[in-house]
């Protein structure tokens, strides 16, 4: 395979802290011979642990981009033993434009691993992180919100895996988090993600889901920066005391967990994130924009659990998310 066009301008293998860029060209019509340059701080200090930290894999979710871009300003080598490693903006384009996927290429970088280094900017982009990042950490931590269309209850997640080891190491990741609720998450579709290739290298792979709405609160800030602290300590990164609050610990153990609309139109939502429903509950109406006098279709959970993510805008399609429910354990 051919070599990534990607070249950085930090040095990975460097003590000391570096602010540079992931450079990529970009010929276009307001720049013929212009790059794609995405932020990058590399921290490092000696021998120890790397952990990979993103922002941004959609490009209108923020809370992740908010803590690491403060992380990058606040860090210093002397406070770690190892290698941190800080991207707020992985889709980059898709971060300056305020989208969830790229306005250069309508890429979903999430959907797109491993990349291709000949292929879009998207899968250019995925090909460096599959290639050259995710080969040199330990711990990846990818931050998720809702972007503009979904919200959820804020929780950090880890996934069924088949090498339990791993699984257990990416559970204790999760836990050391200490979000308010914390998910063993069922990924509608696993295939092609930026999660699946870090676990099939055998990482220590958490993510998020913090709100959503496109937007952030203090709230959601500050639960992604003490989960970045903790996470720190947990690898052995930074020394410290962890800072333990309590956690739900919620399970999405099969396909009866989400609520799909199989009809357009208006959405009323009949609970509320955080409710405790029981299987058959009406948890969400679409009404018909189209004509008055029509009764509205009528959604019912296929579970008992937690009502713990929902659709966000007013509007619905054919085939939207309309809501997720998750069990305690």
């Amino acid at each position: 395979m051919i070599d990534s066009p990607i070249s950085a301008t930090v040095d990975f293998e460097k003590d000391g802290i570096q602010h540079g860029f992931l450079k990529l060209p970009h010929s276009h019509d307001a720049s013929a011979w212009g790059s794609i340059v995405i932020p990058i701080t590399v921290a490092k200090n000696g021998k120890g642990p790397t952990i990979l930290f993103t922002g941004a894999n959609h490009g209108d979710e923020y809370e992740g981009p908010v803590a690491l871009f403060d992380l990058a300003n606040q860090i210093k080598a002397e406070d770690i033993s190892g290698r941190v490693i800080i991207i707020p903006g992985m889709n980059y384009p898709a971060f300056q434009a305020g989208k969830r996927t790229s306005p250069i290429d309508g890429g979903n970088m999430n959907r797109v691993f491993p990349g291709n280094p000949e292929g879009t900017f998207t899968e250019k982009i995925a090909d460096y992180f599959n290639r050259t990042l995710l080969p040199l950490a330990d711990y990846v931590l990818d931050f998720h919100s809702g972007g503009k269309t979904l919200d959820f209850l804020p929780f950090c997640c880890a996934h069924v895996l088949e090498n339990k080891k791993q699984q257990a190491k990416c559970i204790a990741a999760m836990k050391a988090f200490n979000a308010p609720h914390s998910v063993m998450l069922l990924e509608i579709d696993a295939a092609n993600m930026y999660d699946t290739a870090a676990e099939n290298m055998g990482k220590v792979f958490i993510s998020t889901e913090l709100a959503g709405g496109g937007t952030t609160s203090a709230y959601t800030v500050a639960i992604a920066k003490k989960g970045i602290r903790n996470i720190l300590r947990h690898a052995g990164i930074t020394k410290g005391e962890m800072e333990v609050d309590e956690t739900l610990s919620l399970d999405m153990p099969d396909e009866r967990c989400y609520v799909f609309s199989e009809t357009s139109g208006l959405v009323e939502h009949c609970v509320d994130l955080g409710d405790e429903v029981k299987k058959g509950q009406l948890v969400a109406k679409v009404h018909n924009i189209e004509r008055t006098g029509t009764n509205p279709v009528e959604y019912f959970a296929g579970i008992d659990g937690v009502y713990t993510g929902r659709h966000f805008p007013g509007l619905v399609a054919n085939g939207d998310f309309l809501g997720v429910i998750a069990v305690p354990v």
